[in-house]
Formats: structure tokens, C-alpha cells, sequence
């Protein structure tokens, strides 16, 4: 019955999806839904940005052994981004009336750093889609016996179909009802769990000692890590072209901030659901939390819940990967198609771009299945995919908006002094040393060099063309 309930969710999906391919008649519309997206819609779509299988899975695992201090990435980092975006970036991001980010660096930098930006951006999109497959792979694993591998590969079908039909408008409209079916399953499996283990009080008050502790002890190692798992996703998803998508989506300018501040407000209340189940779960069934923690929740359901807290569960799982992986899907897409292969073509048509952004779909798609298939820590995934950004794309996108005074030499010496510097420091430097904090500083200080030292191959660009776009924060 449970699988019968699966199928039938993943068919009504895809339908979802057909039926959104009525309103894509362009790039845009398929991209930014056409900016039309009302508030609801808007705020769904963002809260479902990362309420994926690294807040359901991954996180759980991470706080059922490590309690809140090693859940501030995810969920409390997540929330953060959207408050920042809402505060800072929404207003001056929508007036620019632009498709991806690869735009924005254009327009302030010239078409090399456009070029530049778009090789940086594309591959952080890989560990955070693989994630959302590998989960997926988990889900039919645990309910048809089909090996990991053979899951991984069918819900890269899946995503890839509904994606690839109806854009942001499928995206949307799925995640909206996701949403809701989210909400009300984890509600559903919190209360029967923590009734079982005797409840709230009870539980919480036989933690072990420091579990509920938000701030670290004052030691430089664990001051260090806190700083830098609040930045990993807290600022560096803010460059990230998913983020921007929803964004820009919005059908006004109010509409864009209004629905940063409420998606962030939803992800930071309804995200503490599966991590509660998950310690609720550890204490009422230690034998199963012996095993892998990812694996905790759904085996939990599978083996002593009712079938209706099974399809619940299950339910909001299942649209927890589903939302996010195809955002994630289209947003490196989106870069491929619109700053990649489009300078190459000369006067595209409205139909071959369409053309070019689902064929884009496809290609990243096949380049994160191959991922999935040879990684399966979902949350060491998402950590990396957010790390990329950061240390290379988030100072030459602040610098863009709010510093007249930002070049392109800047932009490029930012890019490769953060990213290099975070490579060498996560394969050879010191444990105690989070690589994003000196690769987000030496990131900066390229920003700030180029305004001194300029790289004739990209400044001329600029000078020769005359491009200059006033700072959106100014």
C-alpha cells in the first residue's frame, strides 16, 4: 500500500509538471515563472530551496549525535541567508530585471567575468543536487528493496522529467503543495513520537549535558567552527543562482522581500520538526539508531508506525527532496543555457533558448547522477556545494551591488584567490582551521587589489565597450 501511495505521488508530480508547461512560453517564463509568482507561492518556493534531504536526513543525523551546536549550518545558516537576502539584496537584485547571476556580472564586469562566474557557479550546484538523489536513492531502497544505485538512477528520471517540462512554474506549483504535505506529516510524526518516548518535557530534561547549548565553548577551535557554519550557508548560498531564481521570480519588488523574510521564517520553525523526530526517535528505539543515523527517521516509520504516519512521512520526504532537487536542477541549468551556450549563438529565437535551457537541464542532470552514484554523505555534500560559493562568487556580488569602485580585475582576483586558497586549505591545512574563513578574507582582499592592480584582459573589455551598470545599492 505504502508503495502503491509512492507511485502515485511521483505520477501526480510529473502531471504537475505537464500542466505548468502550459504557461512556458519563454525563457523567461521557464527560468523566473514570468515573475508572476503571488507571495504564497513565493515564500513556499524559497522555504523549499533547502528543506531537502539534508535537513530531513542529514541534519537529523548530525543533531541526534551532536545536539544544536552542530545543526547551526543547517537549519539556523539557511534561515539566515533568507533574512540577509530580504534585508540586503531582494530589492536592489529585482530592479535589475535580469535572469541569473552570470548577468549581473556581465552587466557590472564585462563577458569574461560573466564567463568566469558561470565555470565557479555550475559545478557548486553538483554535491548539493547528488545529495538530493542519494536520498531519494535511500527512500526506494527502504520501501522496494531496489539496490542504491537503481534508486539513485530513478529519481534522477523523476526529477529530471518534472524539471524539464515546467521549469519555474512546475517548480512552483509542486513546491507549494509540498509544502503544505511537509508541514503536516513531520507535525504528525513529532507529536506520535514524542508521546511515545513520554514527552517533551521529559525527554529534553534527560539530554545529556550541553545538547540544547547554542553558543560554543570559548575555545579558538570551536569558536572557528561556529563562525564558519553559520557563514557556509548563511552567505554563501546568497550568490547562489537558486536563491536568485525564487527571488526574481516574484511578481513585485514587495512580493521578493516579503517572501525572503517568511520562507526564512518557515524554514527556521519547521525545520526543527525532523530534528526533534529524530532525537525522539533515538530515545524510544536505540537499536535502530545504532546503525547509520541518515537512516534513523525512515526506518523508524517504516518499522513501528501506522500505515498513516508511514504515507505521511513518507509523503513529506518525498517532497522534500523533490522540491529542492529540481531547483537545484534548474538553477545551474539556467547558467549553462543563459551564459554559456547563449553568447555562442547568434540572434536566438525565443524557442531555441527554450531549447538550449532544457537540453541544459539534461546535461546537468547526467553530470549530478554521476556524483550520486560515487558519493553518499548527503550532508558533507551540501556542505561542500555551499563552501564553493562562498569562498569564490559572494564578495564580487556584494561588491557589485554596493561598491561603485568594484572592477572586473577585483572580481577575477577575488574568484580564484578565495577558491584556491579554500582548496589548499581543506586538503592540506590545519584540522582546527575551517578553510572558508581565510578564503572568504583573502576573497576580499582580491576584491579590494583590483581597484589598484588591474588585469588588462579584462578591464579593457569594459573600457572598450562602454558597459557600466550603476551599483544596485546605491
Amino acid at each position: 500500500m505504502l508503495g502503491l501511495f509512492v507511485i502515485l505521488y511521483i505520477v501526480v508530480t510529473i502531471s504537475i509538471g505537464a500542466f505548468a508547461s502550459r504557461y512556458v512560453n519563454s525563457s523567461q517564463d521557464y527560468v523566473l515563472a514570468g515573475r508572476r509568482l503571488p507571495l504564497v507561492l513565493a515564500s513556499s518556493a524559497l522555504f523549499a530551496t533547502w528543506f531537502g534531504s539534508e535537513t530531513l536526513m542529514g541534519a537529523s543525523s548530525k543533531f541526534v549525535d551532536g545536539g544544536v551546536l552542530a545543526v547551526i549550518e543547517d537549519p539556523f545558516g539557511a534561515a539566515l541567508c533568507l533574512f540577509l537576502v530580504g534585508i540586503f539584496f531582494a530589492k536592489p537584485l529585482y530592479r535589475m530585471n535580469i535572469l541569473t547571476f552570470g548577468d549581473l556580472y556581465k552587466n557590472r564586469f564585462g563577458r569574461k567575468v560573466e564567463f568566469l562566474s558561470a565555470l565557479f557557479m555550475i559545478p557548486s550546484y553538483f554535491g548539493w543536487i547528488a545529495a538530493q538523489l542519494v536520498a531519494m536513492g535511500i527512500v526506494i531502497h527502504s520501501l522496494f528493496g531496489f539496490d542504491m544505485y537503481v534508486g539513485i538512477l530513478l529519481a534522477s528520471v523523476v526529477v529530471l522529467i518534472y524539471t524539464y517540462i515546467g521549469g519555474m512554474w512546475a517548480i512552483s506549483i509542486t513546491d507549494f503543495l509540498q509544502t503544505i504535505l511537509i508541514i503536516v506529516g513531520l507535525l504528525v510524526l513529532v507529536w506520535d513520537l514524542q508521546d511515545k518516548a513520554g514527552g517533551f518535557e521529559t525527554v529534553i530534561a534527560t539530554a545529556k549535558p550541553g545538547f540544547f547549548s547554542f553558543f560554543p565553548p570559548l575555545e579558538t577551535e570551536a569558536v572557528l567552527a561556529y563562525i564558519a557554519a553559520w557563514m557556509t550557508i548563511g552567505l554563501g548560498s546568497i550568490p547562489q543562482q537558486d536563491i536568485f531564481q525564487r527571488v526574481m521570480s516574484s511578481k513585485s519588488e514587495k512580493v521578493a522581500v516579503y517572501s525572503s523574510f517568511l520562507g526564512g521564517g518557515m524554514y527556521l520553525t519547521v525545520a526543527f520538526l525532523p530534528l526533534l523526530a529524530g532525537y525522539f526517535a533515538r530515545r524510544v528505539y536505540p537499536e535502530i539508531a545504532a546503525g547509520d543515523n541518515q537512516m534513523i527517521l525512515p526506518h523508524v516509520v517504516l518499522v513501528h508506525s501506522t500505515l498513516f504516519i508511514q504515507i505521511l512521512f513518507f509523503g513529506a520526504l518525498l517532497s522534500a527532496i523533490l522540491s529542492t532537487a529540481s531547483g537545484a536542477i534548474l538553477a545551474p541549468a539556467s547558467v549553462l543555457g543563459e551564459n554559456l551556450i547563449r553568447p555562442t549563438l547568434k540572434n536566438p529565437s525565443e524557442k531555441l533558448l527554450l531549447r538550449v535551457m532544457r537540453s541544459s537541464v539534461l546535461i546537468v542532470t547526467i553530470v549530478s547522477t554521476g556524483m550520486a552514484l560515487s558519493e553518499t554523505n548527503i550532508y558533507q555534500l551540501v556542505a561542500d556545494s555551499s563552501s564553493i560559493s562562498l569562498v569564490s562568487l559572494f564578495v564580487p556580488l556584494v561588491a557589485a551591488i554596493f561598491w561603485k569602485e568594484a572592477n572586473a580585475s577585483g572580481a577575477v582576483y577575488a574568484m580564484f584567490s578565495g577558491m584556491i586558497v579554500w582548496l589548499g586549505l581543506k586538503f592540506f591545512g590545519p584540522q582546527w582551521l575551517p578553510p572558508t574563513i581565510p578564503a572568504l578574507g583573502v576573497s576580499f582582499l582580491g576584491q579590494f587589489l583590483g581597484r589598484y592592480i588591474r588585469i588588462s584582459l579584462f578591464e579593457s573589455e569594459m573600457e572598450l565597450s562602454g558597459d557600466s551598470v550603476p551599483s544596485g545599492g546605491l
